[in-house]
C-alpha cells in the first residue's frame, strides 16, 4: 500500500506535529486566526478524527477516490485548527495549564491510529508515524517546563521583601 510507506507516514506526522505548529507560531498574531479558531474541545476531536481517517483509510477501505489528495489537505486544515488554541493569540487561546493538558491528552489519541497500523502488520510505517509525532510530546513537555519555571519565578519574586522594607519582618 502506497499510503503505508514509512516516509509517507513519517512526513504526514511531522507535518501535523512540527511543520504546522511552526507555521502557526510564526503567524500567531495573524487576524485570520480570529476568524477560523475553534474552542479546544472541538478542535481536538476534529484533528483526532481527521488523523484517524487519513491514517486508517486504506486499512478500513474508507479512503476517498482522491486518496491523499483529499485526506492530507483536510488533515492539515484540522491540524491548524488544533494548534490555534495553543499557539495563536485568539479568543480561544488556552491558559498555561490547559495548554499542557490539551497537548498531553492529544498525544496518545493521535498515536492510536499508528498502533492500529502496527497491528495490521505495517510495523515500520506505524513506528514512523509514532516517531514523527514526537514533536507534539516534546512541545507538551517544553510548555509544562516553561509554565512551572515561570510560576516558580513569580512565587520567589512575591516572597522577596519590598525594596527599602525590613528584610526580617514577616
Amino acid at each position: 500500500m502506497a499510503a503505508m510507506s514509512v516516509t509517507g507516514m513519517a512526513w504526514s506526522a511531522l507535518l501535523v506535529a512540527a511543520v504546522v505548529p511552526a507555521a502557526v507560531h510564526a503567524l500567531r498574531r495573524s487576524p485570520l486566526w480570529h476568524r477560523i479558531s475553534l474552542p479546544a474541545p472541538l478542535a481536538l476531536p476534529l484533528l483526532v478524527l481527521a488523523h484517524a481517517w487519513s491514517v486508517l483509510g486504506d486499512l478500513a477501505g474508507a479512503r476517498p477516490p482522491g486518496g491523499a489528495l483529499v485526506t492530507e489537505p483536510l488533515l492539515l486544515s484540522t491540524a491548524v485548527l488544533f494548534w490555534l488554541p495553543v499557539l495563536a493569540h485568539t479568543r480561544h487561546r488556552l491558559d498555561d495549564a490547559a495548554r499542557c493538558l490539551y497537548l498531553f491528552l492529544a498525544a496518545p489519541f493521535l498515536d492510536l491510529p499508528a498502533v492500529a497500523v502496527i497491528a495490521a502488520g505495517h510495523s515500520a510505517a506505524g513506528l514512523a508515524m509514532i516517531v514523527g509525532m514526537l514533536p507534539l510530546g516534546i512541545m507538551a513537555a517544553a510548555l509544562t517546563w516553561s509554565w512551572v519555571d515561570r510560576e516558580e519565578r513569580e512565587a520567589r519574586r512575591a516572597a522577596l521583601p519590598a525594596p527599602g522594607g525590613d528584610p526580617f519582618a514577616r
